[in-house]
């Protein structure tokens, strides 16, 4: 990296379409490159084995070979309706959120991504209050880049980001009845 210091950035991607987690890999991917050290945390996915965890796995074991810092935390029960347990989905975040608060105030990481977690604030769940999240937010190292992603995200969580992406859904594949693929979705 240059000599510039570097302006920590929240970046929301949220919307109906496919691709917000797809993107914030993709950045996480270009984070990489340029010798940041990139962790990620799902709130929904799990139990899948990803490909995204699958490669992650991959390079943190090759880590000191290729130099790439990485890691990806499935954390999730699976989606809400598959749970069907307001409570365990309510534990379920509250976990998770604790290691995503560990992860932004470590000091160890360049790009926090915290995958799905629009999805457990939205107005429709309300896991997780978007006001403790910005409290978070606000007392971040000036440095370190958050991704925030998944639908319905929050009205407060826009206005506080520095960067708002919504993927709106034109037409998607499952509409028509294929079903979810191996390397495209997961």
């Amino acid at each position: 990296m240059s000599g510039k210091r570097r302006h920590g950035l929240v970046m929301v991607v949220t919307g109906s379409g496919k691709g917000k987690t797809t993107s914030a890999l993709g950045l996480a991917w270009r984070a990489l490159g340029s010798g940041l050290k990139v962790f990620m945390v799902q709130y929904i996915k799990g139990k899948w084995k990803t490909g995204e965890k699958k490669l992650a796995d991959l390079l943190r074991a090759h880590a000191d070979h290729l130099g790439l810092d990485i890691e990806i935390r499935p954390m999730g029960d699976g989606f809400t309706w598959i749970t069907q347990n307001r409570e365990q989905d309510i534990a379920t975040t509250r976990e998770i959120w604790q290691v995503s608060k560990e992860a932004i105030t470590s000091g160890k990481y360049d790009l926090v991504i915290l995958d799905e977690i629009n999805v457990v604030m939205s107005e429709r769940l309300g896991y997780l209050d978007p006001q403790e999240v910005i409290a978070v937010l606000k007392a971040r190292d000036s440095d370190l880049h958050v991704v925030l992603t998944g639908r319905g995200a929050p009205p407060a969580i826009c206005d506080f980001a520095d960067t708002v992406s919504e993927i709106q859904a034109v037409k998607h594949h499952y509409k028509a009845g294929v079903k979810a693929q191996q390397g495209i979705e997961f």
